[in-house]
């Protein structure tokens, strides 16, 4: 009995399967964190300028989502949220607005601690200049947090990236799909699996390679001194 490895290669199908799972996941994924991120500069605000009612929302939504499992969330707004409010959406829509949730707060515990390590000693100065308090935030608290704990958040988008196979479960076209339906159909699972691994590795690598860049031209006066 001849045994050959990697059939799946010679299957069109199934690396296009592959090419847009890989698409889909990537895409969804950029999509989920940069409207997560936006959402939790919001959270993180609130907290840290103490407004009155907000500051205990955002503690709550916080600590809810923190201490929820992805699955639960995705379910609940691919099945629960559209019986409720009475809308339709396509799943892949429905699995962005369940990471950025799940994004925004995990984003926000780490941009709360960035703005508590900006040196005090700015906030006297801009004072000082009669500067306003949301212009202090935006243009000296923000900036600087963002820098200090980019590597945190760099870590952190890439360690919920590696969760988002998970949206799969609600029909979404994603890698971990793709994976799953190559294998019902060739039982070739260590293949299967192991490709998935190595495609998962090099995404990961290659999300790595644009958080740097940006890093880089972002901050270039972090990195000038």
């Amino acid at each position: 009995m001849e045994l050959r490895f990697f059939e799946i290669y010679r299957n069109p199908e199934y690396l296009w399967l592959l090419a847009e799972g890989i698409t889909l996941s990537a895409g969804v994924t950029l999509a989920g964190a940069v409207l997560g991120f936006i959402l939790a500069l919001g959270l993180a605000a609130a907290r840290y300028e103490k407004i009155p009612v907000l500051r205990y929302i955002s503690a709550g939504y916080v600590d809810f989502i923190r201490n929820t499992p992805l699955i639960v969330q995705l379910f609940f707004v691919a099945f629960g949220l559209p019986q409720l409010l009475g809308y339709v959406w396509p799943f892949w829509a429905h699995a962005v607005l369940a990471l950025m949730l799940n994004f925004s707060a995990y984003f926000a515990e780490i941009l709360r601690a960035g703005f508590q390590v900006v040196d005090t000693g700015q906030h006297d100065a801009a004072k000082a200049l009669g500067i306003p308090r949301y212009i202090q935030f935006i243009k000296i608290i923000v900036p600087q947090s963002i820098a200090q704990m980019f590597a945190s958040l760099n870590s952190q988008f890439i360690f919920l990236f590696l969760t988002t196979g998970v949206i799969s479960e609600i029909g979404v076209r994603d890698l971990t799909n793709a994976g799953l339906y190559i294998d019902s159909r060739t039982f070739r699972s260590f293949e299967v699996f192991f490709t998935l691994t190595v495609l998962y590795i090099l995404l990961s690598l290659a999300f790595k390679a644009l958080m740097y860049a940006i890093e880089k031209r972002a901050f270039r006066w972090k990195t000038a001194r």
